[in-house]
């Protein structure tokens, strides 16, 4: 009977045990499950601060905030002008001091000096003209008061994000090439010194192509393109809107002068070329008396060779 009490209360204590380590697992349980979605929000939040300092530092390193873009904007500005002068060669030496004046230089020039045939060909310049982008406005203002300007046009291409990506691309490869080279100076056996070497050289190779663009670029934003066609002319052409009988007028009186001028370039043409001409006019006048003479000659041969019969009168009739 002491043995079975024995069992009995061994018994109850192992399920009350067990019953008191089910209860506590389940309120551990219930305690995780409720603490879970406290901490997950923690862990969210954590990693966005994670992601804005990330952004944050490659936003500083590249200055690519939007104030700084706003601020530092790269723009590339080019100007086309068609404009007409009275005397080419004061005009393009006026032009030339302005432009060494501003800290310009002439990029490129083609100059047509006319023909001495005809009076329409008039002289001409086209110039390729590179101005420092804070003075375009007062170099354009000042080709404006030399010259008769028919034609202006100007356009402008932001290339900010451009330059900004090119700026950070070229700071990181700069930093890449310092931690090769500091890998390279720990390097410990040839594999990784051969392997470390052909990065580096890889890299160079691209930072000295991505700092040539970059100088490219930088030149185009700091210097406005300026291409200036001039022409030399008697009459300036009318820039301001005519009347009906102010165009009559401009058109009649344009008519004479081309009619002029036609007459003009003949007479300087024919004048020109006369030694020519003459030779031609000899030349024409012995071929043609040689053609009459041998012709003259064959008739003569024929008749020889056949000469006429005299006519032979009928016979009379009985």
């Amino acid at each position: 009977m002491k043995q079975k009490k024995l069992y009995s209360l061994l018994l109850a204590v192992i399920l009350t045990v067990s019953l008191l380590t089910a209860c506590g697992a389940s309120t551990n349980s219930m305690a995780a499950d409720v603490a879970m979605p406290e901490a997950a929000p923690m862990e969210e939040m954590k990693y966005e601060m994670q992601e804005d300092a990330l952004y944050s530092s490659a936003s500083t390193a590249s200055g690519g905030t939007s104030a700084n873009i706003q601020t530092g904007q790269k723009l590339i500005r080019k100007v086309n002008i068609d404009a007409e002068t009275e005397d080419l060669e004061t005009l393009l030496g006026n032009l030339t001091a302005q432009i060494a004046e501003l800290g310009g230089y002439i990029e490129n020039q083609e100059r047509y000096n006319g023909s001495s045939y005809s009076s329409h060909r008039h002289r001409s310049a086209n110039l390729t003209i590179r101005i420092p982008a804070d003075k375009l406005d007062g170099f354009v203002m000042q080709v404006k008061n030399i010259s008769n300007v028919v034609t202006y046009n100007e356009s402008q291409d932001d290339v900010t994000l451009t330059y900004v990506s090119t700026e950070s691309r070229i700071k990181a490869l700069e930093t890449e090439q310092e931690r090769l080279l500091e890998l390279l100076s720990k390097a410990e056996n040839m594999s990784d010194l051969l392997e470390i070497e052909a990065r580096l050289t890889d890299v160079r190779y691209e930072l000295e192509n991505v700092t040539s663009q970059l100088r490219v670029l930088a030149n185009k934003v700091d210097y406005a393109t300026v291409n200036l066609y001039v022409s030399q002319v008697k009459v300036y052409t009318e820039v301001e809107e005519q009347t009906v009988w102010q165009r009559i007028g401009t058109g009649f009186k344009q008519n004479l002068e081309d009619i002029g001028e036609g007459l003009e370039d003949f007479f300087v043409w024919f004048v020109t070329y006369s030694p020519q001409l003459v030779v031609l006019a000899v030349a024409a006048t012995v071929v043609t008396l040689l053609l009459r003479r041998r012709k003259k000659n064959r008739q003569q041969q024929w008749t020889n060779m056949y000469p006429p019969q005299p006519p032979q009168n009928p016979e009379q009739p009985q």
